[in-house]
């Protein structure tokens, strides 16, 4: 299944801002506000928009590739999914292989036979992640006037703040008026809190939708090892790739992770032979996303 042009291009602009009303998104794609809100119906059951919190108030972040024994594979990778903690699952072609983004250090995996080696890469540096990344379908005046103004100031959230914000987690295009049903407070209150929320930046949004939706069909890992000095400026270089959709520096033998959608295996082939300044270099497909940004992925599991 593939989106239609119209239907990407809405999805895009939720990319930049993920609590747009269809009057805002029509105006700026130049279509009937009728138009996007038949387009956000027809999407609502294959695309989510989650509230993630700003990369700079989160905890270590660990990214983890787990060896399983065949056939095991899916009931660890369920397991993971199931913790509050673990943010991003995926099945690696094989079979064999999970890989996992987690919060805090390497969370306590089930013991057994299952489980033949286990690989923890400490976070150092996020240069992109899932909440960045873009589809390349809207023009540039069309990105900037979708982009929300930087924040004013700085926040603290209090006790109803953080409730707000717990519902904006599992749908952040939840209206004012169930947020406040939801948090028990009158709408007006949460009117303000959600602008004063929104004006410090404490409403960064991301979609969740499988990528073959934008016609991409290949989901892929690339595990780098390159020199320390030039860890800023290639990790720079990567996260202004259309196709990237997450860039990290990490601890361990391999210290460059790029998470890449092609659109097949040939441009797969094209982006890592494009690579030449690299030592070293590993690929890993994605198999079947389970987890991402927290959520249960909403596509069918399977190859891409």
């Amino acid at each position: 299944m593939e989106l239609s042009e119209l239907d990407q291009r809405v999805v895009s602009a939720l990319q930049v801002d993920g609590r747009a009303g269809p009057g805002r998104i029509a105006e700026v794609l130049g279509v009937s506000a009728r138009t996007v809100a038949r387009s956000l119906t027809r999407v609502a059951g294959a695309v989510r928009v989650v509230r993630v919190p700003d990369r700079a108030t989160l905890p270590e972040v660990t990214l983890l590739r787990v060896r399983v024994l065949r056939g095991r594979v899916e009931v660890l990778a369920d397991a993971l999914a199931r913790r509050p903690e673990v943010l991003f699952v995926d099945v690696l072609t094989g079979g064999e292989e999970i890989s996992a983004v987690t919060l805090g250090g390497t969370p306590r995996l089930p013991t057994g036979q299952a489980i033949t080696s286990v690989r923890a890469h400490r976070v150092l540096h996020v240069f992109s992640d899932a909440a960045d990344w873009r589809t390349g379908l809207l023009t540039p005046a069309e990105l900037a006037a979708l982009t929300p103004a930087p924040p004013v100031g700085s926040h603290v959230p209090d006790d109803l703040d953080s409730r707000v914000l717990d519902v904006l987690s599992t749908d952040a295009r939840t209206p004012p008026g169930a947020v406040a049903a939801a948090v028990s407070a009158p709408e007006s209150t949460v009117r303000r809190r959600l602008d004063r929320l929104a004006g410090a930046g404490l409403v960064r949004t991301c979609v969740v939708a499988d990528p073959r939706l934008f016609g991409f069909g290949v989901d892929a890992n690339i595990w780098m090892t390159v020199p320390p000095g030039r860890l800023a400026e290639l990790g720079r270089r990567l996260a202004a790739s259309p196709v990237v959709h997450g860039v990290l520096a990490t601890t361990g033998t391999t210290n460059l992770m790029a998470a890449v959608f092609c659109r097949d295996l040939s441009e797969l082939y094209r982006f890592v032979t494009a690579l030449d300044d690299v030592p070293s270099a590993e690929v890993t497909v994605v198999e079947g996303a389970v987890k991402r940004a927290g959520h249960r992925h909403p596509g069918p599991r399977g190859p891409f």
